[in-house]
């Protein structure tokens, strides 16, 4: 067993690719000491397996709720409502994941804007945290944070792979870098933000099932992957791993007050 906690802050374990093998996914994990996995909501589809794999591991899966920018279409109010209803109906660790993405389709770059801005309301009124995706859209989510933060907006820009300008912004406004598989790519540019990044800013993340790590770029990413980041994240930071951990360990548990 590994004697350190880490905390996956960002994982779709509930997804489709975990259907054959999640428990034994969650087992791993647990196994390479990733005591808890917090799971980003994408859209109605999601939420019934979501909230299943937190039933079924609730020692170490917790929910969050929201809206994806990705699901956001013409008629976003529907899956909005959902959300909602979610949100008043129970306790949920944070708002996620929402923020705008613009790799694939420009086309409802306002829709997703005004569900971005309604989630940010939420995370107010819930008094939670918000989850940030901001695929070739960092400025367009930076700007409608950075209107919205009065001091009491808190959050994390996941899967940060800007500038290190961009980092600069986000620790100014009081959110968090979510730092995932990225960083262990040889062109992912993170080895010249991160030494820049203090260790108070930084979350630890896989995004699963998506960016694995090297050795396994290209494959099916896992939360048991979490300890080669936090190694190569130590490195390029010159610290010791373990130093890493412990700190971004407590970053995520105070950010979702775990």
């Amino acid at each position: 067993m590994s004697v350190l906690n880490y905390i996956d802050s960002h994982a779709h374990i509930y997804s489709e690719q975990f259907k054959p093998d999640r428990n034994e996914a969650i087992r791993k994990a647990t196994e390479a000491g990733v005591i808890q996995i917090l799971m980003p909501n994408v859209d109605h589809t999601s939420i019934d397996v979501m909230l299943q794999t937190e039933a079924d591991h609730s020692e170490s899966c917790l929910a969050m709720m929201g809206l994806h920018p990705c699901s956001v279409q013409k008629h976003f109010e529907k899956e909005l409502y959902t959300v909602e209803s979610w949100l008043n109906k129970r306790k949920f660790i944070a708002i996620g994941e929402t923020g705008v993405d613009l790799y694939w389709d420009k086309t409802f770059l306002p829709q997703q804007q005004e569900a971005l801005q309604i989630q940010v309301d939420w995370a107010k009124k819930f008094n939670i945290p918000i989850v940030l995706h901001t695929r070739e859209a960092f400025k367009e989510v930076f700007e409608i944070i950075e209107q919205n933060q009065d001091g009491s907006l808190q959050g994390v820009f996941h899967c940060f792979s800007g500038t290190a300008e961009e980092a600069q912004q986000v620790i100014k406004l009081g959110f968090y870098l979510g730092i995932g598989g990225v960083a262990t790519f040889k062109n992912g540019g993170l080895d010249k933000v991160l030494p820049e990044v203090p260790l108070a800013s930084i979350l630890l993340e896989t995004d699963c099932p998506y960016l694995a790590p090297v050795p396994f770029r290209g494959k099916r990413n896992e939360p048991a992957y979490l300890p080669l980041i936090a190694k190569r994240v130590a490195e390029l930071k010159k610290i010791p791993t373990e130093e890493l951990v412990v700190a971004c360990t407590a970053n995520t548990k105070k950010l979702f007050n775990l």
